[in-house]
């Protein structure tokens, strides 16, 4: 239960759970479960036809009875909250990843090469940065006056340009929820976490709701070229979601989200620990602002869910001094803030975690079979 927002009893929350059937959607109102497939057999045609109101489903009981444990202890456990939706996600949308960003390009993925580039880089182009508004007269100039000065980068460009980065995480039911393990690729030396908020929009593109996630990093990937970052991104098991879709409502709504402070804690098996945040005040576009940039002259009919980005990029080291952080196999990562919950995850690397076979085709055959799909 410590996985449920502090204030779970006057929460909605939106979630898919296998019970043995297949993916269910599932609501959970004042701590009671609603199984929701025969109103609506999957998340996004819910989220579709969502309007406010609580509809009939088969009682489930109460959310502790489900007796949910994460993967390495048991099999019960959370999917991720969505399923057909499209993952995209926002990058660069802070001033402390996008100075990451640039010392990942000039050091060429090479982590000991960070420290010193950090150095000389954090002070002048994260002070300025911080000050402007992306895409207004006074970020052009700013532009300007770095590319004199020989430290403009296309990181840079995200960051404070018109147009921000938004691409796309994983394919539809490729990502992870809580209590099972994340992947990262064994050929990566220089890996991180990103902990986040993901707002979740329906078909018609409205904001109806927030989860947490885990946006895996190939810090060494994306270094060596951004032409990598497919690679870098997109793995078995590197997308993380969950535990619930928090359905915005009067008392829950966007400003919570732009108020949010999101926790991690890494707790790895050398007895490492690493704690860090995320304060949403900080983020340098509006998160409604991504949302309408990610629909720019695009549709999502299932919907789609936007991570909107991280300030979180470890420095602190772990191994040999001046190399940072990275993740080792058995860590236990914790994205966490009071009002959506937390979502725990296990670090495996991609190639050793479940591989990915229930895809869409797989879906709509369950669903078939179980009778929740009409005509």
């Amino acid at each position: 239960m410590n996985f449920l927002p502090d204030d779970w009893q006057d929460a909605l929350l939106l979630g898919r759970v296998d019970l043995g059937e297949g993916p269910t959607p599932i609501l959970v109102n004042k701590g009671e479960v609603i199984d929701v497939s025969r109103t609506a057999p999957t998340v996004s045609a819910f989220l579709n036809g969502w309007n406010g109101e609580v509809p009939k489903g088969k009682a489930l009981g109460a959310i502790s009875d489900l007796q949910l444990k994460p993967h390495w202890e048991g099999d019960r456990r959370l999917l991720a909250p969505v399923d057909l939706q499209c993952v995209k996600a926002a990058g660069v949308t802070f001033a402390v990843s996008a100075v990451e960003r640039v010392i990942e390009e000039r050091a060429r993925g090479d982590a000991g090469k960070a420290m010193e580039i950090r150095a000389s880089l954090k002070e002048r182009v994260g002070a300025d940065i911080r000050s402007v508004k992306p895409g207004s007269a006074e970020a052009a100039k700013l532009k300007a006056a770095l590319i004199a000065d020989g430290v403009w980068s296309q990181y840079l460009e995200v960051a404070i340009g018109p147009d921000a980065e938004v691409f796309t995480k994983c394919p539809p039911l490729a990502a992870v929820g809580w209590g099972a393990e994340i992947g990262i690729r064994s050929d990566s030396t220089w890996n991180n976490p990103e902990p986040e908020v993901a707002i979740v929009c329906d078909g018609k593109g409205r904001e109806v709701g927030a989860t947490l996630g885990n946006d895996v990093n190939l810090r060494d990937f994306e270094g060596r070229s951004a032409l990598l970052l497919g690679k870098a991104k997109d793995n078995n098991a590197s997308t993380s979601l969950g535990p619930f879709i928090r359905l915005f409502d009067a008392g829950f709504t966007m400003d919570d989200v732009r108020g949010a402070v999101v926790e991690l804690t890494i707790e790895g098996p050398d007895n490492y620990r690493l704690e860090g945040r995320s304060t949403m005040a900080e983020i340098s576009r509006d998160p409604s602002e991504l949302c309408r940039q990610a629909l720019s002259e695009h549709q999502y009919p299932d919907g789609f869910c936007l991570f909107l980005g991280t300030l979180f990029a470890p420095t602190q080291d772990r191994d040999e001094p001046g190399r940072g952080f990275t993740h080792k196999v058995g860590d236990v990562v914790k994205v966490s803030t009071p009002r959506l919950g937390m979502l725990e995850n296990k670090v495996v690397f991609s190639k050793n975690a479940p591989p990915w076979s229930f895809g869409i085709g797989a879906l709509m055959t369950n669903l078939a079979g179980r009778g929740l799909l009409t005509a």
